[in-house]
């Protein structure tokens, strides 16, 4: 069993909904009540969203790295 690791973004929605995103696989989000909520969710939408791609034999994308850029404007 391969173990992966991914980066995860957490941002609030207008309506204060916690939307979770994992920019390495594309199309992989979810959201949630609560930043718990939103946790559980995308930990299920990756592991489905990898266990799709192996049995069709596509590729998993690799991190290379992630950063935080600040920006005044």
């Amino acid at each position: 069993m391969k173990e992966y690791l991914f980066t995860v973004v957490y941002e609030r929605d207008e309506d204060g909904r916690v939307l979770a995103i994992c920019p390495a696989l594309q199309g992989c989000y979810t959201e949630g009540e609560t930043e718990e909520e939103a946790r559980i969710n995308i930990r299920e939408a990756i592991a489905a969203h990898l266990e799709s791609r192996l049995a069709t034999g596509e590729p998993i994308c690799t991190e290379i790295c992630s950063e935080a850029i600040s920006l005044a404007l």
